[in-house]
């Protein structure tokens, strides 16, 4: 793990937030390449989950929204952890996080246990006395639900459909730990698939299928997953069926993502507390009910660490240590960078330079690299998991051909640089 924390901030994925203050407990700071890896993993989600799809609408809610609707979903009430204070050093711990009966920064005994609400409070107002509470959303869910009306107003789906939505959400951890693993601040992409409730358990075992083809596709080590059910004193207040998804981190076998059957919970206590009716009417069936509710969960920060931690390998090349992110070209920052071989030869750089507009006018994350010798860059370019590096060299001057080298085989192949762009077509779409 601290081989990946140092690996994530000296090459620009992920740094410390709010760094050269000393930092701030729980969050971090996504850089350059973490923002591209995101937003691939972003994309490959909506492709897979909406863009394929005809029966997926992709939301995006706000963060803040009126209190009532945590109240009517119990949120104000029931979105706590457990937690215990030290008597001696005031230091506070989630009591299912805790191993031994003492505090394990001073040994000193706990308090009582008390339950802790991870809901972020904020005030909306111009005067602080007169400003109506209200909180950062915990989960992006709720925004799906209360525009449930809307959606089948505007859109008049068919039963059954989906709502789709990737935004952020706040929770008031206790202790945030592990890296990016557990943070007040983090991104969930997720599902509201609504199905007639005659049908809910057909539909939980598809979307845990559907979960796991997407999970293999984006690089996570399937030897690493497991698929736990999650008993009822366990789940969610408002799930009737849970099964989590979870995956061996260093630290232990936690949570990745989650599939929760939340039943016609929210749309019942939304119905009840606005007065608004949250049905749906099948005109074919002259039927109208309340939709049940699959609930396809995922993080992406978790995601992010999930995809770092398989992809990270150390192996050896001409008797040396070597790192890599064996990262798939689709989710990796650069799926190729371009290079001169010498960066002091303007006819190599001049070549180097229309290749490379050429590639990345194609395939867009395409990096230019001049920075050191050749063999510097190979390592950089292997440790942020770039799939190929293109090498523009003297033969080049005269046979029009370049080096294409595979990050994990380290093997070159010489390629004529007319036939580049079709060649990585064929490579990346395999």
């Amino acid at each position: 793990m601290e081989q990946l924390v140092s690996l994530a901030k000296r090459r620009g994925f992920i740094y410390p937030g709010s760094d050269i203050y000393g930092g701030l407990a729980g969050t971090y700071d996504y850089g350059p390449l973490g923002v591209v890896l995101k937003n691939n993993i972003k994309k490959s989600w909506i492709e897979k989950f909406v863009g394929t799809r005809e029966d997926m609408y992709l939301m995006d809610a706000a963060i803040l929204m009126n209190p009532q609707v945590w109240q009517a979903t119990g949120h104000a009430d029931h979105f706590s952890d457990p937690m215990v204070e030290c008597i001696k050093c005031k230091k506070r711990y989630r009591t299912d996080q805790l191993d031994g009966t003492t505090c394990p920064s001073c040994g000193g005994a706990f308090g009582p246990e008390r339950q802790f609400n991870m809901m972020l409070e904020t005030k909306m107002g111009a005067v602080e006395d007169s400003a109506s509470v209200t909180y950062l959303r915990p989960e992006t869910a709720q925004g799906m639900f209360v525009n449930f009306k809307n959606v089948v107003d505007t859109m008049a789906p068919k039963m059954p459909f989906g709502m789709a939505q990737i935004g952020k959400a706040f929770r008031n951890e206790i202790t945030p730990r592990d890296f990016i693993f557990r943070v007040r601040e983090f991104e969930q992409m997720e599902i509201e698939y609504f199905v007639h409730p005659d049908e809910w358990e057909r539909y939980f075992n598809y979307w845990k299928d559907e979960m796991m083809e997407w999970i293999e596709s984006i690089g996570i080590d399937m030897n690493r997953l497991h698929d736990v059910e999650i008993g009822p004193d366990d789940r969610a207040h408002y799930s009737a069926r849970t099964v989590d998804f979870e995956f061996d981190y260093p630290f232990g076998q936690k949570e990745l993502y989650g599939l929760a059957y939340r039943g016609d919970y929210d749309l019942t206590k939304h119905a009840t507390a606005s007065k608004q009716k949250l049905q749906y009417t099948d005109q074919e069936k002259n039927e109208t009910f309340v939709p049940h509710v699959i609930e396809p969960s995922f993080g992406l920060d978790r995601t992010v660490l999930a995809i770092l931690l398989s992809a990270y390998t150390v192996d050896t090349v001409n008797d040396e240590e070597r790192t890599y992110l064996n990262l798939p070209a689709h989710i990796a920052p650069f799926q190729m960078a371009v290079s001169p071989l010498l960066k002091n030869k303007p006819e190599l750089t001049d070549v180097a330079r229309r290749v490379f507009r050429t590639l990345k006018d194609t395939f867009h994350n395409v990096a230019w690299d001049d920075n050191g010798n050749i063999g510097k860059r190979y390592r950089r370019q292997d440790e942020i998991g770039t799939p190929y590096c293109v090498v523009i060299d003297f033969e080049t001057l005269d046979d029009g051909m370049v080096s294409v080298r595979d990050r994990n085989t380290t093997e070159q192949t010489r390629i004529a640089i007319d036939d580049l762009v079709q060649h990585f077509i064929n490579v990346l779409t395999q």
